[in-house]
């Protein structure tokens, strides 16, 4: 045998080598034919297939993927079309269904995600698509969980990217967020308006009754004083008779008293001659000791009459 067929022995047997052990990566799964017909599927690691009659079919990743779910046009409940896109996370479960249960679970569940997009949109008016995200994503998984049982893969979540209104719906939101924002601080305004009318007005109220308070208090403390004032003059006026009381009693009190209501008669007449253009005078007022005699006549009536003094004066 020559070195020529030696070397393509060799060649042969690594090739039927090769042919017949399998690496299967981690998180891996190979589909293997015998004839055309599934076998069996490899797991990781090392594996031996029959070279010539087995074949890897299929080859799958176990792991998690991410898969962009092309935008399309939906319209709402109120008519309004939106664009919206998205991502599907699926994971292969079952190579084997993966494989035979489906020609491309991948086009198939993007196909299912848009439909059941545009049926969910559909659900629900345009300012509630905003705010109905995890609804429409919940909704989106479960629709292609329960068709995808066959396919051997699980989808694990989707997410809406984007949702875009037109144009024009974009400028009307705007104003109509504007609107509301003023709306708003015209509230705001209203009531801190109000609250300060609330407080100037009690404010006010506090002072006039502050005010009143101390109006009362002064004309109080006035009527007091007045009183007191009285009380100090009726004290004087009775100590300053009861002084001129005892005077007359005294060694020539009774002529000291004659000559002051003589004083006080000349003067009282005098002023009547100043204000009144007529006078009328006494039939005796010539006589002023008679007129002087009279008034003491009278001082002596009173005088007896008191308690204290039961003898008059002579």
């Amino acid at each position: 045998m020559g070195s020529g067929a030696l070397i393509a022995l060799v060649a042969f047997a690594l090739l039927l080598i090769l042919m017949t052990v399998k690496v299967v990566p981690q998180q891996s799964a190979y589909i293997i034919e015998r004839f055309g017909k599934f076998h069996e599927v490899l797991k990781p690691g090392i594996n031996f297939v029959i070279p010539f009659f087995d074949k890897v079919a299929y080859k799958y990743s176990l792991k998690e993927q991410a898969f962009d779910i092309p935008e399309q046009v939906c319209i709402t409940r109120d008519n309004v079309q939106v664009i919206v896109d998205g991502v599907v996370f699926l994971q292969v479960i079952d190579a084997q269904k993966a494989a035979y249960g489906i020609s491309n679970y991948v086009f198939a569940v993007t196909q299912l995600s848009q439909t059941t997009m545009r049926s969910e949109m559909g659900k629900i008016e345009l300012d509630r698509t905003f705010e109905e995200r995890t609804t429409i994503n919940r909704a989106v998984v479960e629709a292609i969980d329960e068709a995808s049982q066959h396919w051997g893969v699980k989808v694990l979540r989707y997410e809406i990217k984007n949702i875009t209104p037109p144009q024009s719906v974009l400028h009307a939101m705007e104003k109509q967020m504007q609107a509301e924002r003023e709306k708003r601080a015209r509230i705001l305004q209203s009531e801190g308006e109000k609250q300060s009318a609330i407080n100037i007005a009690e404010g006010q109220k506090q002072k006039v009754v502050l005010e009143s308070e101390g109006i009362k208090l002064q004309q109080i403390n006035t009527a007091e004083g007045q009183a007191e004032a009285i009380r100090a003059v009726a004290v004087a006026t009775a100590d300053g008779i009861k002084a001129v009381a005892s005077s007359i009693k005294n060694e020539g009190g009774y002529e000291a008293i004659q000559l002051r209501v003589a004083e006080q008669l000349v003067e009282q007449f005098g002023k009547l001659a100043k204000t009144n253009n007529t006078l009328i005078l006494p039939a005796n007022f010539g006589d002023m000791a008679s007129i002087v005699s009279g008034a003491l006549a009278v001082i002596k009536q009173q005088d007896a009459k008191a308690p204290g003094n039961p003898t008059p004066i002579k």
